[in-house]
């Protein structure tokens, strides 16, 4: 009998991918849960040959802490940026910015340039592994220095505290 490990390779991955599919679809239905559970245990089978290594949480308690921070600043962000476009200025300034990172682990990093691009306003472009630099486009940049700190605090600082 082949163990756990063999059928479900990233358990983590694949609860995050249920929770995502959930989110994405906007609906706790049995057959969208049964959905998502099939993705969950699906890809990360089909592609756990692929990934260099498992990731090591050294403290998941600010796993949960991250992902509520997560969830407030997709809902706010959309938010401004429906007033951005929507509102009565209608002035954007869309800028790119060089993000520095101090993240070494490639998961946490791939957390980190996913998590801007699922926060409504920003996009991580590229990965530079050489420079350690992520290339952020934001549809309205006013300072790069904050918006760099902000990610920094917000982001990286406690993917650090997770993933050690």
């Amino acid at each position: 009998m082949k163990p756990l490990s063999f059928w479900v390779p990233r358990p983590l991955f694949s609860a995050f991918l249920v929770v995502l599919w959930l989110l994405l679809v906007n609906s706790l239905a049995v057959g969208q849960l049964m959905l998502g559970i099939a993705f969950g245990l699906t890809i990360p089978f089909l592609t756990h040959a692929f990934w260099p290594e498992q990731a090591r949480i050294s403290r998941p308690l600010p796993l949960l802490k991250y992902f509520l921070v997560l969830l407030r600043d997709i809902l706010w962000s959309n938010l401004v940026v429906a007033w951005r476009i929507l509102g009565p200025s209608r002035k954007l300034t869309p800028g790119f910015f060089t993000f520095p990172l101090e993240l070494d682990d490639d998961f946490a990093i791939t957390i980190l340039a996913s998590t801007i691009s699922l926060t409504p306003g920003t996009v991580t472009t590229h990965y530079d592994a050489e420079g350690r630099t992520l290339l952020i486009h934001a549809l309205h940049l006013e300072d790069e220095a904050g918006a760099i700190a902000e990610i920094k605090r917000r982001y990286e600082q406690p993917l650090r505290e997770i993933f050690g």
